[in-house]
């Protein structure tokens, strides 16, 4: 099957590439670079187009007339989404709208989006199912609601099968496929940890005072491999009927503090914390309940204990701190 992977040079779009050509498929990469790295394209099929050129990205259906598309071009970060909620409503609405456009006009068969459990807030009952109420806190998580629901409805309408991923906290890495988190700036937890860490610096901590067992974040980690493996499943899949949301994630959540602990044990360091403000709109909890998922499409996590994440995580910095003679 040919697919276009938007987002297919970032951290999980290049994952998701690499999955795919080992199960068989042909991925296409749209990605213009823009929060993306060169060295992740690799030897795949790569269109640099950005996704808000309608026009180019309409060309690149006509020429390759993919089957599938894996939505991965959407912008990630909480505060910056509270910052500059502007650039997240058009990047993450408006810009998706136009890929929907071309998907509808070229026909694919299957449209996967890659979203988030943002668009849950500050929920109230955790392990987070895909019934809780939708209470987004940022422009992140709005923009991506916005464009399911979009989704959904064209999908219903146009023959298409849609299905939105929503993602908890992916982590860790493959480095066997030199492929990895790399951010700039960087703001997950893991490589920022590792990154201050082996810098001698202090693991700058935001917020103290959560309604968690310590007073930071809880999160639900999962590999990104665990990951990847969820998006080739639902592609593949004769069983989803279309219109679904559907969590990925684990069912478990680790506080900051505990993360901080892992990546510490892992490198036999002792870990100095230095706690600051809350970043806004950040929730407390967010935690997945994925067993529809599960239920579906036999889909399980394999790789996302926090050892096994931590310890890819530490083996890919090293390899990226070796690529840059550090």
């Amino acid at each position: 099957m040919k697919v276009l992977v938007t987002g297919g040079a970032g951290y999980i779009g290049a994952h998701i590439v690499r999955q795919l050509e080992k199960s068989g498929h042909v991925p296409i990469i749209l990605d213009d670079l823009r929060r993306s790295k060169p060295y992740r394209i690799g030897h795949y099929l790569w269109e640099n187009t950005a996704l808000e050129d309608s026009a180019a990205v309409m060309k690149v259906f006509e020429k390759h007339r993919p089957e599938s598309v894996i939505h991965l071009g959407g912008y990630i970060s909480v505060g910056e989404s509270v910052r500059k909620p502007d650039l997240y409503w058009e990047n993450n609405l408006a810009a998706s709208t136009g890929l929907l456009l071309a998907a509808a006009r070229y026909p694919v068969t299957a449209f996967l989006f890659s979203s988030t459990a943002a668009v849950y807030g500050m929920a109230e009952k955790v392990p987070i199912p895909e019934t809780a109420p939708y209470a987004p806190t940022c422009a992140y998580g709005s923009s991506k609601l916005a464009f399911e629901k979009t989704l959904h409805r064209a999908g219903e309408a146009l023959g298409i099968k849609t299905t939105a991923l929503r993602y908890f906290n992916a982590s860790g890495a493959c480095p066997e496929w030199n492929v990895g988190e790399d951010h700039e700036p960087e703001e997950h937890l893991i490589p920022r940890i590792l990154q201050a860490l082996l810098d001698e610096k202090k693991v700058q901590v935001y917020g103290r005072d959560y309604p968690t067992p310590d007073g930071t974040c809880v999160r639900d980690y999962i590999h990104v491999l665990d990951l990847a493996d969820a998006h080739v499943k639902v592609i593949e899949s004769s069983v989803l009927s279309g219109g679904q949301s559907l969590n990925v994630g684990t069912g478990r959540g680790y506080s900051v503090l505990e993360v901080v602990e892992a990546v510490g044990q892992e490198l036999g360091l002792r870990p100095s914390v230095e706690f600051l403000d809350r970043r806004p709109g950040d929730p407390p909890s967010l935690v997945a309940d994925s067993s529809l998922l599960q239920v579906l499409l036999g889909w399980k996590a394999r790789h996302s204990d926090l050892r096994t994440i931590v310890s890819s995580a530490a083996a890919w910095e090293k390899v990226r701190r070796s690529a840059l003679g550090r």
